[in-house]
């Protein structure tokens, strides 16, 4: 390994890493499979790629090319060395409108071709599911088709020439009419004519083996077309042309319910009479909410394309009309069109997770989990309904689950299923079922790959659909192309068996020793880990919509900086067989070190992925014992240094000291805080300290009335402010403004306890009173322990919400549950938080999880609490960002109503603000945190009209939009608090 990593060092121009990251990184695709590389090699141009391959070749290694890692079937894996292409070979190096084509590198992502060719009416016809991050080398090496293939067809469809260099180093450039062929090609194709005529089953959807068809003379010897779908074993694509279709400059979207998948199958094909884009299907129990579908418990999704709105619009009452349907759906609307494909794009990953089951493996807790491996078979359309019915049968003859979904039109099923891959008895299950389910594809006419290539999923099962005469004809093939058997060997020919390699067999067997409780995950961190099934959507390189995740990859393009990136350490540390050194890894801890701890993935990623709690988890044990590093005692411990502040009453002193240069210089110095940064200035009078003030007033006012006679309103409900630590000691302000809001929508506020009071009872254990000195008991304060669980002190932020918790306890017994007064906090990440790591932090504690569920946004306080209340008029456009902890845990419905209401008009950006907490404040993390701010915060600002209000919830946000943009943003109570105060005036 040594002299073949010195000698691509030596050759080629581009990276080439060895290390155990670059390693642990590819070790598994979006399959069931892993295998370790020897290195990865990310080649800047096509003398690099033939670099490669001449170095492995002199030593023997085997080369496996790589795109977007979203596989299914395990061909992005390998032993040898892997080509990652999406680092350098990423270029769209031309795009004619006039001959509609375009010239593209392997390792371009499929949504920057579209954005090119929208401009000119044009796109590329396949469209994957993964678009956003899938590459055309992938496409080409699957054949990958798409939700549109009913009226573009597959990728082979639409390619044009290759250019391909073959693992002995020739250089060819495949095309029609035996162009590109290699010596020996077409000999073994003509004597061969009358199989290749009658071996390959008539179906649209018929991507398993070599298209070896597509050379038949009455074909056009089209060997270009043969390649796709070869999964690179036969050559390596270093370029491509390929050919755009005319986009419909309108669409409309048909949405068809029927009672179940079954119905929804049959009507399937006949619908494709009237010239449908799309006929895509899903059953009910793929959908989080079916609140925006028609009412049914499956649906169609077919789309159609017009010169106008008007026409697309007919053409899906055309179809509507002709289908017998339980209830329908017709959209125009952009918007509200990639809403309801953002549905069907995620069940690939709601897939694998399913409520319960029967079958559900070791460790599954939240529900079982199901796996690729049987995912895209295809039969010819007409045959989806019965098919459908033997496979839900054969399902339960091996007590199995899976929801079937996918390309309807297509006769293509997608389905995961939740097969035990941990146990031996489990997995020879998997071996059996895989088997009779081959059987029963071939049986209905079917391919057993009808999207995702065979890889070795179902390579050992090709003799079962076309024989062994056939498939020897395949490994001949294979011969002519790769006679040293260098390329991506153990794919489609001489394949490994379909259940070794698994990469579910290095974890371990015994649960992980963790702090956090993992609810969803049976309280195991393995299975937590295991959620990552590879299909990459946190590597998009932009936000779309509302969305979050993953803004550190946006940042940096690197793999390691992804969820999944982060995903597959944190699974090779558990195997132990690459990363060696468990909890104590430096690899692992690098590639968190960016991590922002958005909780993006949480929501964002289709199987719920929450690296934020990870990389908490993997911090606590990294450090246990050991040196922390200065920010974790500086930042990590802010709320017991402001609580210090608070009592010395020197936060004069402190802003002093910080507006000295020199001195501030040092204090970042040692406290691992970026020397880019301003120490944010400290409030002179806290939160606190304000509201008591205001309370004692108004304490002696009631008293005086009461005395004086007067009458006092009726009962009105009743909150506790939560005083979190940024409100209370950096920006009273919004405390302040969310206090006389409230009051003016009629609802009391009162703000958390601040001493130590338990509830009496009796024997019986009914409530007989209250204990605790009032006067005697030393005062604190509620902390959800943001700080301290960010940076990994997952004992201290234990301890700080145990402490929350007795401080509250009079509050939160069960007798209360029904009448408990909400808990509003004002900053988004305090209050998620307690949603969210309080409960799994102390899931053995009840008052945990009932401090949790009364905890409210200050809208939701609002709309809960005040719902015929009259919010003032402001009338202005608003500008922002929705909180990242926000958008992931707390939701933003509410707000979005009030902001409504108060005539604040426009939509908040998405993506992250890049502060997030003490990220963007540690040494080391400014640049990132930069990036990410302007991304989307910064731009939309920017461009924002002079009168618009600067929103952002956040003290991160309005911290980061007044160091970068010198903008003051401000919180949602501020506005209507000023604007309040502008009706009284």
């Amino acid at each position: 390994m040594a002299d073949l990593q010195a000698e691509l060092t030596r050759t080629v121009r581009g990276e080439v890493g060895f290390d155990i990251t670059s390693r642990a990184l590819t070790t598994m695709d979006a399959s069931n499979y892993r295998r370790v590389p020897l290195g990865v090699v990310a080649p800047r141009d096509a003398d690099d790629v033939a670099a490669t391959l001449a170095a492995c070749r002199a030593h023997g290694v085997p080369v496996v090319a790589r795109g977007g890692g979203t596989s299914i079937a395990g061909q992005a894996t390998g032993t040898g060395v892997v080509l990652d292409f999406t680092r350098h070979m990423n270029g769209l190096l031309s795009l004619d409108p006039a001959s509609r084509t375009a010239v593209v590198q392997p390792g371009l992502v499929l949504d920057r071709l579209q954005q090119a060719a929208a401009p000119h009416g044009l796109r590329f016809g396949p469209d994957p599911s993964t678009h956003s991050r899938c590459t055309l080398g992938g496409m080409i090496g699957n054949n990958a088709c798409g939700s549109h293939s009913v009226a573009w067809g597959t990728t082979a469809d639409n390619v044009s020439e290759l250019s391909v260099l073959t693992a002995r180093g020739d250089s060819l450039r495949p095309g029609r009419d035996w162009a590109g062929a290699p010596s020996g090609l077409r000999p073994l194709v003509e004597g061969e004519l009358a199989r290749l005529r009658t071996g390959f089953p008539d179906l649209p959807r018929r991507i398993s083996g070599y298209a070896l068809d597509a050379l038949l003379p009455e074909k056009g010897a089209d060997v270009a077309r043969s390649f796709c779908g070869s999964e690179g074993t036969l050559g390596i694509l270093t370029e491509a042309v390929v050919r755009l279709v005319e986009a419909p400059r309108a669409r409309a979207l048909a949405v068809l319910a029927y009672a179940d998948e079954s119905a929804a199958a049959e009507a399937a094909a006949g619908l494709l009479v009237h010239g449908p884009l799309t006929v895509e299907g899903m059953a009910a129990d793929l959908v989080r909410s079916t609140a925006d579908l028609p009412r049914g418990g499956a649906w169609l999704f077919v789309e159609t394309g017009g010169d106008t709105a008007a026409e697309a619009h007919a053409r899906a009452e055309t179809i509507v009309r002709a289908a017998d349907v339980v209830d329908s759906l017709v959209v125009t609307d952009p918007a509200a069109q990639r809403a309801l494909w953002r549905i069907r794009e995620d069940a690939s990953g709601t897939a694998t997770r399913m409520p319960g089951g029967t079958s559900q493996p070791p460790g599954a807790g939240g529900g079982s989990e199901a796996w690729p491996g049987w995912e895209d078979c295809a039969v010819p359309p007409a045959q989806l309904g019965a098919y459908l019915r033997d496979f839900r049968g054969l399902l339960g003859a091996y007590d199995l689950r899976g929801t079937p979904y996918g390309h309807f039109g297509d006769g293509c099923i997608h389905v995961r299923i939740d097969f035990d891959l941990l146990t031996e008895p489990g997995v020879a299950r998997f071996r059996r079922f895989s088997e009779d389910l081959a059987d029963l594809v071939v049986a209905h006419g079917g391919s057993l790959s009808g999207e995702h290539g065979d890889g070795q999923a179902r390579a050992e099962l090709l003799p079962k659909m076309y024989g062994d005469e056939m498939v020897t004809l395949f490994e001949r093939a294979k011969g002519v192309w790769d006679p040293d058997d260098l390329l991506n060997p153990g794919m489609l020919v001489r394949p490994a068996p379909l259940d070794t390699n698994l990469r579910f067999a290095v974890l371990p067997r015994e649960p992980v020793d963790v702090v956090f409780g993992y609810p969803s995950d049976g309280g195991d961190f393995a299975a937590a880990v295991r959620r990552c099934v590879g299909v990459a959507k946190c590597r998009t390189t932009e936000v779309s919509g509302p969305s979050v995740m993953c803004p550190s990859f946006r940042a940096t393009g690197e793999e390691a900086h992804s969820t999944r990136g982060r995903a597959r350490l944190l699974h090779e540390m558990l195997a132990g067989e690459l990363v060696t050194d468990g909890w104590r890894s430096t690899e692992v801890r690098d590639a968190l070190d960016l991590c922002l701890s958005c909780k993006g993935c949480r929501t964002d990623c289709p199987v719920g992925v929450d690296m934020a709690t990870y990389k908490a988890e993997f911090l606590h044990h990294h450090y246990e014992g050991r040196r922390r590093p200065a920010s974790h005692y500086t930042m990590g411990r802010l709320p017991r240094w402001l609580r210090l502040v608070e009592r010395t009453r020197t936060a004069w002193l402190v802003n002093s000291l910080a507006s000295v240069r020199p001195l501030a210089w040092l204090a970042k110095r040692l406290g691992g805080i970026a020397p880019e940064r301003r120490i944010p200035r400290v409030a002179g009078e806290t939160f606190t300290r304000w509201w008591s003030r205001g309370f004692r007033k108004q304490l002696r006012q009631s008293v005086a009335a009461w005395r004086a006679g007067e009458r006092t309103a009726g009962p009105r409900p009743v909150v506790q402010l939560w005083p979190d630590t940024f409100t209370e000691h950096f920006a009273p302000s919004v405390g302040k403004a969310a206090v006389r809001v409230l009051e003016a929508a009629g609802v009391g506020v009162m703000l958390t306890p601040h001493v130590r009071m338990t509830v009496k009872r009796t024997a019986e254990g009914a409530i007989s009173g209250v204990g605790g000195n009032l006067w005697l008991s030393r005062r604190d304060r509620v902390c959800c322990g943001l700080t301290y669980t960010s940076t990994g002190q997952l004992d201290r932020a234990r301890a700080v919400l145990r402490n929350t918790l007795d401080l509250l306890d009079v509050h939160l017994v069960p007798e209360l549950d029904a009448d408990r007064a909400p808990v509003v906090v004002l900053e988004p990440s305090c209050a998620a938080a307690l949603r969210t790591d309080l409960p799994e932090l102390l899931p053995d504690d009840p008052r945990a999880a009932r401090l949790a569920a009364s905890v409210l946004t200050f809208a939701e306080a609002l709309e809960r609490l005040a719902p015929d209340w009259t919010p003032p008029r402001v009338d202005r456009p608003v500008v922002g960002q929705t909180h990242c902890h926000q958008h992931a845990v707390l939701g933003d419905t509410a707000d979005r109503r009030l902001r409504s209401a108060a005539g604040l008009d426009g939509e908040l950006s998405g993506g992250c603000c890049g502060l997030a907490g003490n990220f963007g404040f540690e040494k080391g993390h400014y640049e990132v945190s930069a990036t990410c701010a302007e991304e989307q915060l910064l731009p939309s600002v920017r461009k924002a009209p002079k009168d618009a209000v600067v929103l952002a919830d956040g003290f991160s946000c309005r911290t980061q939009l007044e160091q970068l943009a010198g903008v003051r943003g401000r919180h949602l109570a501020e506005v209507l608090a000023e604007a309040l105060e502008a009706e009284a005036h």
